[in-house]
């Protein structure tokens, strides 16, 4: 019998105390987000919003099992189309698309022809697109009906995107390559956004918990890299249509996992916990109307004592998962510092999205965000075929190809640790900084034919990648707010994904009017990147400074209100 039940059952006691505790509470959620697959949506009323379970009452052996399964599901689930590099050798060596080769090609027996290697591109642009896009209805979904719902229809989406990908290996007349891919990313959205709900299973450690699934996130590239590396080793006798349907194993194994020891209701947040806590504190809670309905003095105060005994045993719970009250203050001085240091905190909180989005700091981090979501997507579709033309090696290239695999996952798990601690380090405008100068270095780099440089390429990119998404959100977060973050952010990403179509009339420029070559296009979009960095960087460090000097002006005013109202 829980401990609500056993209060509830004494004599005399005709409520339910935690119930009460949380009556008339409208909490507030704050969803972290990384790379282009967590924005919260609207906040959703209290009322339509699915009940939590508050940490305290699972067991914290049955909690850590389903941390681990968390990131282990998000490391096979979440983000693996974004290791398309890995595959596409795969995809090339089977001959997929090798129909729409034209007869001048075919003689010259080209293993990858210009439109077999758009087609696999768009493939990935499909991909990609549906991460970012997918992700307004899932944080739709995960507020209305839970992390669990989000979990199921992920698992579907994930079965159905293996299925396509495996009968168009087996039936090359079935070409269904763009429906798998795009079925593979929603289902993986499905799985990613709601899993940084698990952090509130330990909200003393919920940091390193959202580390933890962001880099499982980066690691989840590397699935396909481990399946070519089998392929390769098995002399290609493991052929994608029997990866594929081994895959359907993931699902299987998460709807299990769903349906057995995972929470069937979110865990309770940091905020709805905080508010329990204070209301469990309040000692008139334990006097009731119905009081006047027991005769005897000696059971009144019995009855009194076992619902104070009651909160006191929620507070120890909570001070439990929560820490106590100086681990608290702590963490909100810690908080409070964050503010400062970020020099633009609360800047447009509290104004309607509609006019937030109608400001600069709104359209100059858009225009940033398409421009590297464009440049990022673009590179990790073409970074074989770029190095083959600058580094006129196919060998060469190879290797790049074959670096990128591995740094791709292991940048983001080594780096995304780093990432929370440096954004809490520097201002905003530094942080601007210093992404403008790695994006340019970046671009600089990667328009050089040496190796040395695609190696150095490589290693910035997968740096900036985590670094970029964490500092975009929380940019938003600290600019915009809570309360329209869903929309904002949002927005920012829907309309990033859908320039991501121009990744296709890049590789047909890059194919046609510049000959393979890719130089034109990354210096292109290096020289906008910079451009529109350096107006964003210069508009947040003037409006800061700004909105400081107003603040010190109200700071010095307040004394002097104090002087007028004394002497009043």
């Amino acid at each position: 019998m829980s401990l609500v039940q056993h209060v509830s059952s004494l004599e005399g006691v005709d409520h339910d105390p935690e119930a009460e505790i949380d009556e008339d509470f409208t909490p507030i959620t704050r969803k972290i987000s990384y790379d282009v697959l967590q924005p919260p949506s609207q906040p959703v009323p209290v009322e339509e919003q699915p009940p939590a379970t508050p940490a305290y009452k699972v067991s914290a052996v049955k909690r850590l099992t389903q941390v681990i399964f968390t990131v282990l599901a998000c490391w096979v689930a979440s983000g693996i189309l974004f290791g398309y590099a890995a595959l596409k050798p795969v995809l090339v060596a089977e001959g997929v698309y090798h129909n729409q080769c034209t007869e001048d090609e075919l003689q010259e027996g080209v293993e990858l022809c210009v439109q077999q290697d758009l087609s696999l591109n768009l493939c990935f642009t499909i991909a990609s697109i549906t991460a970012n896009v997918s992700a307004l209805p899932v944080g739709t979904i995960l507020d209305h009906y839970g992390s669990r719902i989000c979990g199921l229809i992920g698992s579907v989406l994930l079965a159905i995107g293996s299925l396509f990908m495996s009968f168009s290996f087996l039936w090359p007349r079935f070409q269904g390559f763009v429906a798998g891919n795009f079925f593979l990313a929603f289902g993986g959205t499905f799985i990613f956004v709601p899993s940084f709900q698990i952090a509130n299973a330990f909200p003393k450690h919920a940091g390193s918990i959202v580390a933890l699934v962001t880099g499982a996130f980066d690691a989840s590239a590397a699935v396909f890299l481990l399946y070519r590396l089998v392929y390769e080793a098995s002399d290609r006798k493991f052929t994608p249509d029997k990866f594929f349907l081994g895959y359907l194993a993931v699902p299987v194994l998460i709807v299990i996992a769903l349906l057995s020891f995972m929470p069937q209701r979110d865990y309770s947040s940091t905020l709805r916990l905080e508010n329990k806590l204070e209301k469990a504190e309040d000692p008139t809670r334990d006097l009731h109307d119905s009081d006047l309905e027991i005769d005897s003095d000696r059971e009144l105060q019995r009855v009194r004592r076992k619902r104070a005994e009651h909160r006191q045993k929620i507070i120890e719970n909570i001070n439990e998962v929560l820490g106590d009250e100086d681990e608290r203050q702590q963490r909100a001085e810690r908080e409070e510092d964050r503010h400062q240091i970020s020099q633009v905190w609360g800047v447009l909180h509290g104004l309607p999205a509609h006019r937030q989005m109608a400001t600069p700091w709104f359209i100059f981090i858009t225009l940033m965000t398409i421009i590297q979501m464009v440049r990022m997507n673009y590179f990790i579709a073409t970074i074989r075929s770029q190095y083959e033309y600058m580094l006129r090696s196919v060998e060469d290239a190879e290797r790049i190809n074959d670096f990128f695999d591995v740094a791709l996952p292991v940048g983001g798990i080594l780096f995304t640790p780093v990432i929370g601690g440096l954004l809490d380090r520097l201002s905003v405008p530094a942080t601007l900084s210093l992404i403008v100068a790695f994006t340019t270095i970046i671009g600089v780099l990667n328009s050089i034919p040496a190796i040395w440089a695609g190696y150095m390429t490589i290693i910035l990119f997968v740096l900036l990648r985590p670094l970029y998404y964490s500092a975009m959100s929380d940019y938003a977060t600290k600019v915009f707010g809570f309360a329209t973050f869903g929309r904002v952010y949002g927005t920012i990403i829907c309309l990033s994904g859908l320039v991501n179509f121009s990744q296709y009339w890049l590789d047909s420029l890059t194919h046609g009017p510049f000959n393979g070559n890719p130089v034109p296009i990354n210096v292109a979009l290096v020289i906008a990147g910079f451009v529109v960095g350096v107006l964003l960087v210069g508009y947040v460090a003037v409006a800061g400074r700004r909105l400081r000097a107003e603040d010190g002006d109200e700071d010095e005013r307040e004394p002097l209100l104090l002087e007028v109202d004394e002497e009043e």
